[in-house]
């Protein structure tokens, strides 16, 4: 098996939009996806970029993908990388796709002086919370996410 990781063409941005809405069936948000492969292009291809994405390819054949931001911890003074989705196809689990994009992206980080790398995973997604673990991943369970988004991100915004 020949596995490859490149990085992202805007040619891409369509792979990149199926991707993510397959994941978002996955995670049981099926018609949660409002970004376009138009949006994704542009948030990826932009100068600057708002985010950056990798495929994975196994045999030429595109079977995930990973896409991150850079983040900033003023505790450490540095930033981070922070990866958003990271999928692999049905098809291609267990080949060792999903462990190859976690290496590629901790080179980066790494390779760019990055103080962590870190992301979010589903509670009930037991699988890929081993996965992680095994590939010395912490918990971080003192901390939750907190979210403003939609109609409540704009009456926030609007208070004086």
């Amino acid at each position: 098996m020949t596995l490859a990781i490149r990085p992202a063409r805007p040619s891409d941005a369509a792979l990149i939009h199926r991707f993510v809405t397959e994941l978002a069936a996955f995670e049981r948000e099926p018609d949660a996806v409002e970004a376009t492969p138009e949006s994704f292009t542009e948030a990826l291809f932009a100068s600057p970029p708002a985010a950056e994405a990798v495929i994975a390819e196994v045999e030429g054949e595109p079977v995930g993908f990973a896409l991150w931001f850079h983040n900033f911890s003023t505790w450490k003074g540095k930033r981070g990388l922070y990866l958003e989705d990271l999928y692999v196809t049905p098809s291609a689990r267990g080949k060792g796709v999903g462990r190859a994009l976690l290496i590629h992206l901790a080179g980066i980080a790494a390779g760019r002086g990055c103080a962590r790398f870190e992301w979010s995973v589903l509670d009930w997604n037991q699988p890929a919370i081993d996965f992680y673990r095994a590939m010395g991943a912490v918990g971080m369970d003192e901390w939750t996410i907190q979210r403003v988004e939609g109609d409540a991100l704009a009456r926030l915004a609007a208070l004086k």
